[in-house]
């Protein structure tokens, strides 16, 4: 793996410490440890096949080796966790940071260099449309730099192109950001990444590309669609799980009230065997009283004595015992039915932002729609 590092011939674009989690593969409910200690992660740009990825190596092995897609979604599930699913890995990552800043970052950085890969995909299709008219290649200004790097050290050339092209990238720009703007979502402590570009990668994010494809707005809005899709699937996730710990304590209270009730059973023989024993001392001291030895009855009588001390004391341990069993038992309870309420709010949250974009993405399919009729209509006549 570390070999794979220095093969790629880049320095990292971003680097971080975190503990690394992987997704138990058996119940995908639960994370397990993949790192020791907080390892450094970075990001990295992979010139040779113009990818970008995520790599963590802990000793000579390797705990992150993730290919980051424009598909790819990194949700935010408390102040200073997150995750992203890596389909090719078939796994889920989660990062541990020491602070809500680091995870801000780490954040920031996964989103810059996804709506990086998102530039690349629609610069590469004009660029392919615009040599396939022109036969004329563009020049690269370096065969191993990042270009998010690149956009970064170089300052931005206003491009020679005519006032209709800067009119199409200004409105191809607006619609980048509305649509990546609409993701951003905080409900209960879950944050899906989704933010219209700022900062250095602006211009990575739009670049003055000629004549990008008709149909990319359409498929960016489908593909937010999608991404909000799953992050709803990984909310009703959550809120199973927490319905899995619910009947859980809910089957523990029921264990617990046996036991109760198993003691409760045991006080009684105490204190049937209690009556057994006075009983027995008012036998004795009826033999007592018709000359029965004395040392016998005064035997008796410690043993009635040790007896009602003991029985004494299991009332006070059966009393602490029951007071806090039942104190947990709330507090867990309560703690439960909490987590349940703030992820079926946070599912109700999503579920109402995917509707609002389904309404956004059926307007805008219907005005493509009628823009493709009119051009047919124009081109007929």
């Amino acid at each position: 793996m570390t070999a794979g590092k220095e093969n790629m011939g880049e320095q990292p674009i971003f680097t971080c410490k975190a503990h690394v989690f992987h997704i138990d593969p058996k119940t995908k409910r639960s994370w397990m440890s993949a790192s020791s200690a907080a390892v450094s992660v970075s990001f990295f740009y992979d010139s040779s096949r113009n990818l970008y990825r995520i790599i963590s190596v802990e000793g000579t092995k390797a705990v992150i080796n993730s290919t980051i897609t424009a598909n790819m979604t990194f949700t935010k599930t408390s102040q200073k966790f997150g995750q992203w699913s890596d389909v090719r890995a078939n796994t889920v990552y989660g990062l541990g940071f020491a602070s809500e800043a680091e995870l801000g970052k780490f954040i920031e950085k996964f989103q810059e260099v996804k709506e990086a890969i998102q530039a690349q995909q629609c610069s590469g299709a004009a660029k392919s449309v615009t040599n396939g008219n022109s036969g004329a290649a563009t020049p690269v200004a370096s065969a191993t730099a990042s270009p998010l790097l690149a956009a970064r050290a170089q300052p931005d050339e206003p491009p020679a192109v005519s006032p209709a092209q800067v009119k199409t990238d200004n409105e191809e720009m607006m619609g980048h950001q509305r649509a990546h703007s609409v993701s951003s979502t905080l409900q209960g402590g879950y944050a899906t990444v989704g933010r219209a570009p700022r900062g250095p990668l602006a211009s990575v994010a739009a670049p003055p590309a000629p004549e990008p494809p008709a149909d990319c707005p359409e498929h960016q809005l489908r593909y937010e669609n999608d991404r909000l899709k799953l992050a709803l699937a990984q909310s009703s996730a959550n809120a199973k799980k927490w319905e899995v710990e619910l009947a859980t304590l809910k089957s523990n209270n029921l264990r617990l009230t046996a036991a109760l009730q198993e003691s409760t059973a045991n006080v009684d023989e105490w204190k049937r065997q209690l009556h057994q024993y006075r009983e027995e001392v008012a036998r004795a001291r009826h033999y007592a009283g018709k000359g029965a030895e004395a040392n016998e009855v005064e035997q008796l009588r410690q043993r009635v004595a040790q007896l009602e001390a003991e029985l004494a004391q299991k009332n006070e341990e059966l009393a602490q015992i029951t007071k806090s069993r039942k104190s947990e038992q709330d507090a867990e309870a309560k703690l439960a039915q909490s987590q349940l309420e703030l992820a079926l709010a946070a599912q109700d949250g999503q579920r109402q932002v995917i509707q609002a974009l389904n309404d956004q993405l059926a307007r805008q399919l219907e005005e493509l729609s009628t823009i493709h009729r009119e051009i047919n209509t124009a081109l007929q006549t």
